[in-house]
């Protein structure tokens, strides 16, 4: 699963979310892309360390909806804004739900696709 744009990537990234797509989740981003984990804001790079760190969200295959804002596109890098909500239930069987505004850094690959480099879903 690629993106063709910088605002496709959220799309793809909702589409994985809901699918609990680990695979295609991690194809979205660079092999050292930084990302901010919620709900306690730590930073993981790489894609290992994003794996393990999402693994527990992708596991309640949950209701993911994203809706960008903004788009600032520049000699093939691109910031994007996007409203997120998570809706899911914890292994324990109780309700999360999570929500904020995200910032994606992406950046065209020679291919003509858009993969993230930093990923942050808690702008303040």
């Amino acid at each position: 699963m690629s993106a063709s744009s910088p605002t496709e990537v959220h799309e793809r990234l909702a589409e994985a979310f809901s699918t609990g797509d680990m695979r295609a989740f991690l194809a979205l981003h660079e092999p050292e892309a930084t990302q901010v984990v919620p709900p306690d804001r730590r930073h993981v790079t790489g894609t290992e360390e994003i794996r393990r760190a999402v693994e527990p969200f992708l596991s309640m295959r949950p209701k993911f909806e994203t809706e960008v804002v903004g788009v600032l596109e520049s000699d093939g890098l691109a910031m994007t804004h996007a409203l997120w909500r998570l809706e899911g239930t914890d292994r324990d069987g109780k309700p999360v739900t999570l929500a904020g505004l995200g910032t994606v850094v992406s950046r065209r690959q020679p291919d003509g696709s858009w993969r993230i480099v930093l990923d942050n879903p808690l702008s303040p």
